[in-house]
C-alpha cells in the first residue's frame, strides 16, 4: 500500500491526536498508513491548510503537557533501579543500576527541555527584572535635550 499524500481531515486528526499523546511527528510518519514527514510539513506550509496548521499547533501544545505529565511517572518508576548480579560463587546480590537511573534523569530532562521550548509561557523559566534591592525595575527614558538640561542643572556654571 502506498503512503497517503493527499490531505484528508481524518489523517490530520490522527496525526494531531498522536502528537497530543506525546508521539513525535517522525515516529507517526514512520507508519505505513501515514504520509511522509515531508508531506505533513508541506501541508503545514500551505496557506490553504490554515485550519490544519492551527490544529497542529494546538496538538503540539498538548504534546508538551503530555511530556510534563509523564515526568512524575518516570521519576517514580524504580522498577529497574536495582539489578541482580550473580557472583562467582553462585550467590546473588542486588546492585544499583546507575545506567537506568541516569536514563530516567535524561528522559525527564529531555521532556523538560522540550516543554520549556514548546510552551515557554507555561513551562519556561520565569525571569523577573528587579532593582538591586529586589524591588521593581524602574526604567527612565530621557530625551537628549532633557539630559543636557539635567546636566546643566546639576553642574551650574559659576
Amino acid at each position: 500500500m502506498a503512503r497517503p499524500s493527499e490531505f484528508t481531515q481524518e489523517i490530520a486528526d490522527t496525526i494531531c491526536q498522536s502528537l497530543a499523546e506525546g508521539n513525535s511527528l517522525r515516529s507517526i510518519c514512520e507508519a505505513d498508513d501515514m504520509p511522509s514527514k515531508a508531506t505533513v510539513l508541506n501541508w503545514l506550509l500551505n496557506p490553504a491548510r490554515a485550519a490544519f496548521f492551527d490544529q497542529y499547533a494546538r496538538a503540539r501544545e498538548l504534546q508538551a503537557d503530555t511530556h510534563v505529565d509523564e515526568m512524575p511517572d518516570i521519576a517514580d518508576d524504580s522498577s529497574n533501579d536495582y539489578m541482580t548480579k550473580v557472583n562467582g560463587d553462585g550467590t546473588t546480590t542486588e546492585q544499583l543500576n546507575s545506567e537506568n537511573i541516569q536514563r530516567s534523569r535524561l528522559r525527564i530532562d529531555t521532556r523538560k527541555w522540550i516543554a520549556e521550548r514548546m510552551r515557554p509561557k507555561k513551562y519556561g523559566a520565569k525571569v523577573a527584572l528587579t532593582d538591586g534591592e529586589g524591588g521593581p525595575l524602574v526604567v527612565q527614558v530621557l530625551k537628549l535635550a532633557d539630559q543636557e538640561a539635567q546636566a546643566n542643572a546639576d553642574n551650574p556654571a559659576t
